[in-house]
């Protein structure tokens, strides 16, 4: 009882402060975002022990600044969720600007299923609300332990056009016949699996657990890969979401290679904004047997 009124609180707060004016909003996120590096001792070594592994050339203030710079980000990116959720089409259009929208309906045009290749980058909620604004889309969605957010990010996540979000459970039959229908699938694959459905590739000079739903789904639905990439701007400049070129010779042969050159994908993307993808995560997580846990 006590954990559904605290999180209708916080639902409620969070719609409150979606009605200030986007700067202000930004600078309080940053705030919340120290406040989070200062309290959230669990999530702050997590990000630590990744950017560590991830980044060994760095020296360790250039590390920790990179720390604080992602929860700055990080705080930012919760409440912005807000407008995302709550705010009207004409706002969040002003707020988030999409570059390469053409190459996804050059494809859908010439009859090609389209699988958008998204991240865990901290604006991958803006990138979302844009994809949908725009196509009716088919993605997984995860169902949350609190069911007053499952709510609001279930509601969220769908109220522009026609979405079509599948449970994990619906496996893959769904989704590809989902894409048949033209529908874009937004995919986020680069979180920690289970080791049985994991093979283990590269990712930061880094032997990483890693699904190979990328391949598997483009050979069995016959679509094209369009890396999709969403950045926080300075300021209160917003977001850009960023539609890159189809993937060339994608699936090859071995899904394993196919695995291997998305997370070398993955890791160039990161490196152009590393303060911005997803390191409270513990990505290291599923190790091959007989290796130490990392956290």
């Amino acid at each position: 009882m006590l954990s559904r009124l605290f999180s209708s609180l916080a639902v409620a707060l969070l719609w409150l402060l979606h009605l200030l004016p986007f700067a202000l909003l930004a600078r309080l996120g940053r705030l919340l975002g120290g406040l989070l590096y200062l309290l959230g001792g669990r999530r702050r070594k997590i990000a630590e022990t990744n950017l560590a592994l991830c980044f060994p050339e760095l020296p360790p203030d250039a590390r920790q600044t990179l720390t604080r710079q992602h929860f700055s980000q990080l705080g930012r990116s919760i409440l912005e969720r807000g407008i995302f959720w709550w705010s009207s089409r004409q706002r969040i259009e002003r707020i988030i600007h999409v570059n390469g929208e053409e190459k996804i309906r050059t494809e859908l045009a010439a009859g090609h299923p389209v699988i958008l290749l998204a991240p865990h980058f901290l604006g991958l909620d803006a990138g979302g609300v844009a994809i949908t604004m725009r196509f009716d889309i088919v993605s997984i969605y995860s169902t949350q332990t609190n069911p007053v957010f499952n709510q609001v990010l279930l509601k969220g996540r769908s109220r522009f056009g026609d979405q079509l979000l599948l449970s994990r459970e619906d496996g893959v039959r769904a989704t590809v016949k989902a894409m048949k229908a033209g529908r874009p699938f937004y995919y986020l694959p680069d979180l920690n699996p289970r080791r049985r459905d994991a093979v283990f590739v590269p990712f930061f000079g880094i032997s990483t657990a890693t699904i190979t739903g990328l391949p598997r789904l483009a050979k069995a639905a016959g679509a094209v890969v369009l890396p999709c990439v969403t950045r926080m701007l300075p300021g209160s400049a917003g977001y850009e979401v960023t539609i890159g070129d189809a993937w060339t010779e994608f699936p090859g042969p071995d899904p394993v290679a196919d695995a291997a050159r998305m997370n070398a994908w993955i890791e160039a993307a990161i490196r152009t904004m590393p303060e911005q993808y997803y390191w409270v995560h513990r990505r290291f997580k599923t190790r091959p047997e007989g290796e130490p846990r990392i956290y």
